[in-house]
């Protein structure tokens, strides 16, 4: 592909929205661990996930596709479901079982990477339930902070709020367990690249002999 078609892009809506994305994350963490101003800690958040589902459907319909895309609009994610659940944890709004919980998983996806690398591979495609579950989850967290007030309405947003992250946890665990599965599969069938490489040269040493 030549230099300076589409996929080549920096300067697209999708990816302006995940630098966007990316810097908001240290205003999260002051507004609300420093100023205690939840308003615009949900804002944010809100702002995040609203924008994370614009920018796929933007790139999509203007054509707007990257390879910086690609990378960094998961990268952003990824970023978000580790901050986020820590600082609200820091600030007493979710127990720490629940942010280890999600950490732990993430860190026994992220020691598979190697493995996958080993045989030439970057990543698995992403799964429908892990979709949901980082939906479900990244909705539930402005929920859980708006139901921090007294108000009947407030409580009856945080009781939503934790109805989304106790489904959006099990998905995210059960998600883990269909990836394990496809590791699995992985490991299986594809042999390791240098392995390959010995069987190329062997395979070409035959027909030479």
């Amino acid at each position: 592909m030549e230099p300076g078609t589409p996929k080549d892009r920096v300067l697209t809506v999708p990816n302006a929205l995940s630098f966007i994305r990316l810097a908001l994350i240290p205003v999260f963490v002051y507004v609300l661990l420093v100023a205690h101003a939840d308003g615009w800690a949900v804002g944010i958040l809100m702002f995040s996930g609203a924008s994370d589902w614009a920018d796929g459907k933007i790139a999509r319909t203007l054509n707007q596709s990257s390879r910086l895309g690609v990378l960094l609009d998961p990268a952003v994610d990824r970023l978000y479901m580790v901050i986020v659940p820590v600082v609200l944890a820091l600030a007493g709004i979710v127990p720490w079982w629940f942010v280890i919980t999600l950490l732990a998983r993430d860190a026994l996806l992220a020691a598979t990477l190697p493995l996958l690398r080993s045989r030439g591979l970057s990543a698995l495609p992403v799964t429908y339930v892990g979709k949901a579950a980082t939906f479900a989850l990244m909705s539930g967290f402005p929920l859980v902070l708006l139901g921090q007030g007294g108000a009947l309405w407030s409580r009856a947003l945080g009781a939503c709020g934790w109805g989304f992250l106790i489904w959006g946890l099990y998905a995210y665990l059960w998600a883990f367990v269909l990836y394990a599965v496809q590791m699995t599969m992985v490991m299986r069938r594809m042999p390791k690249l240098k392995d390959r490489s010995r069987q190329l040269v062997a395979g070409q040493a035959g027909e030479h002999g």
